[in-house]
């Protein structure tokens, strides 16, 4: 198995034709650098797509993902540092599957009305 310790989620549109070299590029320009160990997420801009490039410590691995019907819960805000989120592997998991990973700590608590 891969391991991920982190994973970053990068907010604006990538072009899906492109392959680990243009991403890990992207990787670079948008993080800085590409640590070993965490993943980078990335969208179409239908946010029907996504691809995920992964730095193992030796390589770089890249892995796809597209709904049929629907589209990835996305930020639609750039946040204040400008082109990234970080998500928590638990957030990470939502997010895959379609689910609003953005509330996932508000979810684990219900309130009385």
């Amino acid at each position: 198995m891969i391991r991920i310790d982190a994973v970053w989620l990068a907010v604006q549109p990538m072009d899906m034709r492109a392959g680990a070299d243009r991403l890990l590029a992207a990787v670079v320009s948008v993080f800085g650098s590409a640590h070993a160990h965490h993943g980078y997420l990335f969208a179409n801009a239908r946010a029907n797509r996504i691809k995920l490039l992964v730095h193992d410590g030796f390589g770089i691995w890249c892995a796809t993902r597209r709904l049929h019907q629907g589209v990835f819960v996305w930020p639609g805000q750039v946040p204040a540092n400008g082109q990234s989120v970080t998500l928590t592997a638990e957030q990470f998991q939502a997010l895959v599957v379609g689910l609003p990973w953005e509330r996932m700590e508000a979810l684990k608590v219900i309130t009385r009305m």
